[in-house]
């Protein structure tokens, strides 16, 4: 079960009933709750129903205290018809004798951090949410609206150009702890050890097959292909063709002691809407050492170590 399964990220969280009763018992016990917010007020006043009982969560209980700035008016402002987490701080009367509660996602997101401080460590697999997209890397929601960043580099061996070649906004993806700032809250993710070494993916093809691919490169030498995220080959050059296009490839030969599949075009094909399902290798636990290449790779092996925080 992935690290973080007490604090799943916004929007995972299983349902649970908010009557009367229900928010009562919550705030005795602490627990965390899920509802989306419906309105944000000029004063940055968060507002949730809950089974028909009104909510508010106050500007200053949005947001945990780590975020700051500009970024904090976002944070509050982006709720709006998003799944938010709480805990519930009050319960009292409104102007109008209705039950009214009152809320805290920042509380909801301290506990969810203290937990983090004392259990997760590098090398730990996370269940995530896709919250934005940019240019340098994506960012995900680890438990009750935490963000972490995963830089492009990390969600894949095959290289892409933008995360939105793999990611979409609100995907659930397993990640792993890449390092943790624990001074500045600050954690880092990694992707591509979670897809499989070269041999797993090589496994899923064998020479002579005819299969689609995407064009991720292009060299005078020939065009790289990625057949899955963690596995690409070399055809030979061939006019017209650019990154991104799709293309029907035929595996000419597969050489796992020089991590080599050779290809050749056959055409192109027309693009894909959503990039493909993501095929886990692994998807939980704590890892210490990966290796992608196989064991009787010719050249220095493509590793990544997990070290341990001091």
């Amino acid at each position: 079960m992935p690290e973080n399964h007490r604090y799943p990220p916004e929007g995972l969280r299983v349902p649970a009933p908010c009557s009367l009763a229900a928010l009562r018992d919550a705030l005795e016990s602490g627990e965390l709750l899920e509802a989306p917010v419906h309105r944000c007020g000029a004063d940055h006043t968060l507002y949730i129903s809950l089974d028909g009982i009104e909510g508010r969560i106050p500007r200053s209980e949005a947001v945990a205290p780590w975020i700051s700035g500009s970024e904090r008016d976002i944070a509050v402002l982006s709720r709006v018809g998003k799944q938010t987490c709480f805990t519930v701080t009050a319960l009292e009367a409104d102007e109008k004798g209705a039950p009214l509660a009152w809320l805290s996602r920042r509380a909801a997101q301290e506990t969810a951090m203290a937990y983090f401080l004392d259990h997760l460590t590098p090398g730990a697999v996370l269940t995530g949410r896709v919250t934005r997209l940019e240019p340098f890397g994506a960012f995900v929601d680890i438990g009750c609206g935490i963000v972490a960043i995963l830089p492009i580099e990390h969600i894949s061996i095959s290289r892409i150009s933008h995360p939105k070649e793999r990611f979409r906004v609100g995907q659930k993806i397993l990640a792993a702890v890449k390092c943790f700032d624990r001074e500045r809250r600050r954690i880092t993710l990694t992707h591509r050890e979670l897809l499989g070494t070269w041999m797993e993916n090589a496994s899923r093809f064998r020479a002579g097959e005819t299969v689609r691919g995407i064009v991720r490169s292009v060299k005078d030498y020939g065009s790289f292909i990625e057949l899955t995220p963690n596995l690409s080959g070399l055809a030979d050059a061939k006019e017209r063709l650019e990154p991104g296009d799709g293309v029907s490839v035929y595996i000419k030969s597969i050489r796992p002691e020089r991590m080599k599949v050779k290809l050749q075009v056959i055409e192109k094909l027309p693009p894909l809407t959503e990039p493909d399902p993501l095929r886990y290798q692994i998807t939980d636990g704590v890892l210490d050492h990966w290796v992608y290449s196989p064991p009787n790779y010719e050249k220095t092996a493509v590793e990544t170590v997990f070290r341990p925080e001091e």
